[in-house]
């Protein structure tokens, strides 16, 4: 089977025998139903084919749909003007790259149409009379399909100035669309990222969004249904290849690329990308990852002081979702829109989401990504020094991890991003949490909340994190507050430690580490 991975042309599978995932009847649909469509997905996701699918329906394009689902649906096929803008070329890192872009696209249509080229006039009245010019010369209505609309604005989220001029240009832009509904028979705009309806799309109020419809959750995107009825063969060369039964193949791609839900109680999405990847290779990897993960998703995390522990398992009304507007925005809208948070569950009377990973491969790689935001480990240094502290704290050797994490933090100069408290907090958790250990940040117990908790098949760790305090003040609350007594009657050893942080230094100034009396007594 040959797996079109990097290939998003419609065209080119088509005619070069690459397996495609039939979407054609929810295309049908969108075209029979309404005429202009947003759809917010994650990126590798499938969006630039499902835009070239569109463009090929509306081109006419009979031959390259034989044997889909589309083929028993339309008898008309009627072949329309298309105009498709891709802002995803450009890096968008000055004044300039998003008008050259368009303007780019403009001197194309302008050219294949006959029109006047005049770079005097403002981009969205040269895209106002390429719309109308090419509707009065075919006859026929325009349609319009708009990729990666917000590259240009995630590519400037911490750079709130020249946000800003992307975003009143697109404003602007956009709002063509709804000046000349009679000349156009469709329009689609995709992107990651769902810019507020008063920033961007204000004028634009016929747009019907699509990110959350029952009706195309699987749109982009590999359903379980889809999986076997495409790759049940690919599945047991997998397995084959690893030594596993298909069972367990099944199981380890489930795991590690399902999990993706774009509504309530919708079904499991799986990543693409990821999924032929692992088809092509026959080696289960974080390839979604690999591709790049946008800077601006730490710097929003690191400028919020945004506590890593509560992206699992985080609360939010249904609002937060759709909307997500400048460098100042809450960091979770981006999270859940660029696919590193997914819907886990749904409080109906609430009408309350509650986000998490969607798979392993989000969730590892996000860590993996994070910690040298948070640490100034270096890539070479990293498997080293995160060996020696999974043996530490698997045997029980709290004094040696804990002099690794000073050394590490002390190794070279870095800064730290926001309350520094909660950034040393965010270091601790997220080591532990890319080790795969079962960690707890702000336990809650009756006497407060325990900083730290680790548990391992041997040992359990209680950390309570100070700065420029004492340590000893540090294991004093532990002890002040009785946070052991829920592990009293665990037979695994239990160690009471105090860190104390110096915001001077930005390591570890000191530790005091107490093995717990009730342990001892347990021997």
């Amino acid at each position: 089977m040959l797996y079109p991975i990097g290939i998003q042309s419609f065209a080119d599978i088509r005619e070069r025998g690459f397996v495609y995932v039939d979407k054609t009847a929810m295309v049908y649909q969108m075209a029979l139903r309404g005429k202009f469509y947003f759809l917010s997905r994650p990126r590798r996701f499938g969006k630039s084919l499902l835009v070239s699918t569109m463009e090929a329906y509306f081109l006419g394009k009979k031959e390259l749909f034989k044997g889909l689902a589309i083929e028993k649906l339309e008898t008309d096929w009627v072949q329309y003007p298309i105009l498709h803008l891709d802002l995803n070329a450009q890096n968008y890192t000055n004044e300039n790259a998003l008008q050259e872009e368009l303007d780019k696209h403009l001197m194309i249509w302008e050219q294949a149409y006959g029109l006047t080229t005049d770079k005097s006039l403002s981009p969205e009245t040269r895209f106002y009379n390429v719309i109308h010019n090419v509707y009065k010369q075919t006859g026929k209505q325009v349609v319009v399909l708009i990729d990666e609309y917000d590259k240009p604005l995630l590519n400037t989220i911490d750079n709130e100035t020249l946000h800003s001029v992307y975003r009143n240009m697109l404003k602007a832009f956009f709002s063509v669309l709804k000046s000349l509904d009679a000349c156009i028979r469709f329009g689609f705009i995709t992107g990651v990222s769902k810019f507020s309806h008063v920033s961007i799309f204000s004028d634009l109020n016929n747009l019907k969004d699509i990110s959350m419809d029952p009706r195309y959750v699987d749109i982009c995107g590999i359903s379980e249904q889809e999986l076997h009825g495409y790759f049940d063969d690919s599945i047991r060369e997998l397995a084959d290849a690893n030594g596993i039964t298909f069972e367990e193949a099944c199981g380890q791609l489930r795991k590690q690329y399902d999990g993706y839900h774009f509504r309530e109680d919708s079904i499991g999405v799986y990543n693409p990308f990821s999924l032929l990847n692992t088809f092509d290779s026959q080696v289960f990897n974080d390839y979604w990852f690999e591709t790049g993960t946008p800077t601006f998703l730490v710097k929003l995390l690191q400028s919020k002081n945004y506590r890593l522990k509560d992206l699992e398992g985080k609360k939010v009304m249904s609002d937060v979702l759709s909307t997500t507007d400048t460098a100042t925005s809450n960091p979770i809208p981006v999270l859940y829109q660029s696919g590193y948070l997914t819907i886990k569950g749904y409080d109906r009377k609430m009408r309350i989401y509650t986000l998490g990973f969607p798979n392993e491969e989000v969730e590892r790689g996000f860590f993996n990504f994070l910690l040298p935001y948070y640490t100034p480990i270096s890539n070479d240094d990293k498997a080293s020094f995160l060996s020696d502290f999974v043996v530490a704290v698997d045997e029980g050797r709290p004094e040696d991890f804990l002099l690794l994490i000073q050394t590490m933090l002390a190794g070279q100069d870095y800064r730290i991003a926001g309350d520094a408290e909660k950034y040393f907090q965010n270091t601790f958790y997220l080591i532990f949490q890319l080790l795969g250990f079962n960690v707890v940040v702000e336990q809650a117990t009756s006497q407060g909340r325990m900083d730290v908790t680790i548990q391992t098949d041997g040992y359990i760790y209680i950390i309570e994190l100070k700065l420029d305090k004492t340590a000893e003040e540090a294991l004093r609350q532990i002890k002040d507050n009785q946070y052991a007594r829920p592990f009293q009657a665990d037979k695994r050893k239990l160690y009471l430690i105090g860190v104390n942080f110096s915001s001077e230094t930005r390591t570890v100034e000191k530790w005091v580490v107490e093995e717990c009396s009730c342990c001892i007594k347990k021997q």
